[in-house]
């Protein structure tokens, strides 16, 4: 399995992916202050929601490509057939995904916190909850990624999944800035729920698909 995840890693840096996370995530973070306009105080409010919203989409840019490829080549049909749980690879695909989004997201939400004008203090919360969400995300990319596999215009679909389940995230992680250690506890346990349950899901969904 570590194999699988370090397979995973290395397909998305050498294809770019990491990159493109990297990028999309600036833009999204530079594009945001030319339509709020100049005001520093609205600005600061509004730059840990517009962090966050990043992060989500960023997760979700990928998601076509984190168990379509390996379902239409075989390559869970061959993990299957020699015994692999699919749960425990589910479980590794989201931690290749997590390794492969979440570094270059935390890195640039550091430079995009500097844009809007965050404070140490809510820069570290900022980190902190990304730190604590990101992995709930990784999780809900894979078991949406599974479960659109195969479907004709899965990126649109996958958006429509995985969006509306994501938005207990999107809320806690925006409002820990205000709400402090309280609000990455309601983030940490809601990304743990996802944790826990995103490895079954997907695991059924990639057994319909390989059937």
């Amino acid at each position: 399995m570590i194999a699988l995840v370090l397979r995973d890693v290395r397909r998305s840096y050498a294809g770019g992916g990491a990159t493109l996370t990297l990028g999309f995530f600036l833009l999204v973070a530079i594009l945001f202050p030319f339509a709020i306009g100049p005001d520093a105080r609205l600005l600061a409010r509004v730059g840990g929601g517009v962090i966050w919203a990043a992060a989500l989409l960023a997760a979700l840019l990928p998601v076509e490509r984190l168990i379509a490829p390996d379902l239409e080549t075989g390559v869970l049909d061959q993990m299957a057939v020699r015994g692999y749980s699919l749960p425990v690879v589910a479980a590794a695909k989201m931690a290749g995904h997590w390794l492969a989004f979440a570094p270059p997201v935390m890195g640039a939400a550091l430079l995009s916190a500097a844009l809007f004008g965050l404070d140490s203090a809510a820069t570290v919360t900022v980190l902190a909850g990304l730190a604590i969400g990101t992995p709930g995300l990784a999780a809900l990319a894979v078991a949406t990624g599974a479960l659109t596999a195969g479907l004709r215009g899965a990126g649109a679909v996958a958006g429509l999944v995985l969006l509306p389940l994501a938005i207990p995230l999107l809320i806690f992680g925006a409002g820990a800035i205000e709400g402090g250690a309280g609000g990455l506890k309601l983030l940490g346990a809601v990304s743990l729920v996802l944790l826990a349950g995103a490895p079954f899901v997907s695991a059924a969904a990639m057994r319909i698909g390989m059937e």
